[in-house]
């Protein structure tokens, strides 16, 4: 019968006999030639340790292979390399899309990402999410929303370098945003140029910043215009809301242009008007927000303010390393990142 002992290099234990899943503190002790409270102090990073100690525990370490935590990590290298990252419904197209570009250019970086995606952007669950990042040891944090959380209700760890990808924190923390004002203003323009009336808007939700400043710069360009401003209605950044609100929109013979707050509310007013018997642009022109890939494939393609997330989400990284690893004091930094208008098949003078 085939032998039951373990392979040769799998520890075990003398005690149980089960095997070890790797080299213990103690293998680590032995090979050092110190006691593993001493190795157990290095790897916590306690101060009271010699420096040819430390040097002899992490030599040790390396040799037998041994994985020593996160403050013993920190210890030999300078930092954890671990970023953390507060978002707020990776589902929608925006964090999702910032947290890949987040992750690439910490990867370029020699930086791992921790993740935690909170239920909603409260600060007490953005203070929670942010608590079990810290106690995972993170050298710096990016918070890609935080939606109704405000700066000074927010309760992050002293000295702890912050980024967020959202422009009310500016004189809080360091920021990057898309510049939502410009590319709602050239939407609102190019209708109204196009020979429209007035721009109908289709809302993303109340408890959203980015929502809240398209709506005001829809407001502040019809008004500018000397164009009335209808009421707007609000969706939850998703396609069915378009399709739902939209079908509201399609019963209104009045509204010839809509301007809406994402490309997936976008599409799904479009199949509402095109089941209305409403056609896009003859009678309705309809304009997005994001220009996210499908935009271009959509029918008809689809006029929407273009969003460089992967520029976004590099500013951040860029706006964290400098604190990290440079020490820079940052506070009042925000980087604006522009917004452009891509013209499409979706928008037409009225009829």
């Amino acid at each position: 019968m085939p032998s039951a002992e373990p392979p040769q290099d799998t520890p075990v234990s003398s005690s149980t006999g089960r095997r070890r899943a790797g080299p213990s503190i103690g293998d680590v002790a032995k090979i050092a030639g110190l006691s593993p409270q001493t190795v157990s102090r290095v790897s916590t990073g306690a101060l009271n340790v010699r420096p040819e100690t430390r040097q002899r525990v992490l030599d040790a370490m390396e040799k037998v292979g041994y994985s020593p935590n996160n403050a013993a990590r920190a210890l030999r290298y300078g930092s954890f390399r671990t970023i953390g990252l507060v978002a707020h419904r990776l589902s929608r197209t925006g964090e999702s899309r910032t947290m890949e570009a987040v992750v690439e250019a910490a990867r370029r970086e020699r930086y791992t990402v921790t993740l935690v995606d909170v239920e909603s952007p409260s600060s007490q669950d953005v203070d929670e999410a942010v608590q079990r990042l810290t106690h995972q040891s993170i050298d710096g944090l990016v918070i890609i929303r935080a939606e109704t959380a405000t700066p000074t209700a927010l309760a992050l760890p002293p000295r702890l370098p912050v980024v967020v990808s959202d422009s009310r924190f500016v004189g809080h923390h360091p920021a990057v945003g898309a510049d939502q004002t410009s590319g709602t203003t050239a939407a609102v323009r190019h209708l109204l140029d196009l020979g429209h009336a007035t721009v109908h808007h289709l809302a993303g939700p109340d408890d959203s910043g980015p929502a809240e400043q398209r709506v005001q710069a829809w407001k502040a360009a019809l008004t500018d215009a000397g164009r009335p401003v209808p009421a707007p209605l609000v969706g939850d950044w998703s396609a069915r809301s378009g399709f739902d609100l939209g079908r509201r929109i399609a019963d209104d013979p009045a509204v010839t242009a809509v301007f809406c707050a994402n490309d997936e509310m976008a599409a799904g007013l479009v199949r509402a008007l095109s089941e209305a018997g409403r056609r896009v642009p003859d009678d309705v022109s309809v304009v997005g927000f994001d220009d996210i890939p499908l935009a271009d494939y959509l029918w008809p393609p689809l006029t929407t303010v273009h969003q460089d997330f992967t520029q976004i989400g590099e500013g951040l990284v860029d706006l964290l390393m400098r604190q990290i690893r440079d020490g820079v004091q940052l506070v009042d930094e925000h980087v604006s990142i522009p917004t452009h208008l891509v013209v499409r098949a979706s928008t037409a003078p009225p009829r």
